[in-house]
């Protein structure tokens, strides 16, 4: 029962506060007095940036936007660390060295190969034994007169 009536309680407190700001706010003259408030906290926040630009001292904005930027800054190196971190143990894998290791070695017999290739290309073929080489013949031989086909004689 002590429930109940204490959230009847508050509730009715709630309400009646509730309404008491709501009158407040409609009443003209509360709500000029808290608009020019207001108004006189802005004029003085202006008033004090300006004397402390004067003075090249910070304001309270200024920090705020170092911070941001500093944090901001600090995320990005973070991310850059931790790029060159994986990068740093690709590079310290012994797969890479094996890799590398037999790169060498193919490069190492195209090497050869070329060399081998650019020996045989400037080199001449040996000359024929006198032996092989070819007779010039001074006559050549007549071609052989093909036999005339006979005629068939024709009956009379």
């Amino acid at each position: 029962m002590t429930d109940s009536v204490r959230d009847k309680l508050a509730r009715s407190s709630e309400d009646a506060l509730g309404k008491l700001a709501q009158d407040l706010l409609e009443n003209p003259l509360v709500n000029g007095a808290i608009s020019r408030a207001f108004e006189a906290r802005e004029r003085a926040v202006q008033a004090q940036e300006a004397a402390m630009g004067a003075l090249n001292i910070p304001s309270a904005a200024d920090i705020e936007r170092l911070t941001r930027r500093l944090r901001s800054v600090s995320q990005r190196l973070e991310g850059i660390e931790d790029g060159v971190d994986r990068l740093d143990q690709r590079l310290q894998t012994p797969a890479i060295d094996e890799r590398l290791a037999a790169i060498e070695g193919h490069l190492a017999a195209l090497g050869a190969e070329l060399v081998s290739l650019s020996s045989s290309l400037d080199a001449r073929p040996a000359p024929q034994p006198r032996e092989q080489e070819r007779l010039e013949v001074d006559e050549k031989p007549k071609p052989k007169a093909k036999a005339k086909p006979a005629r068939k004689k024709a009956k009379s």
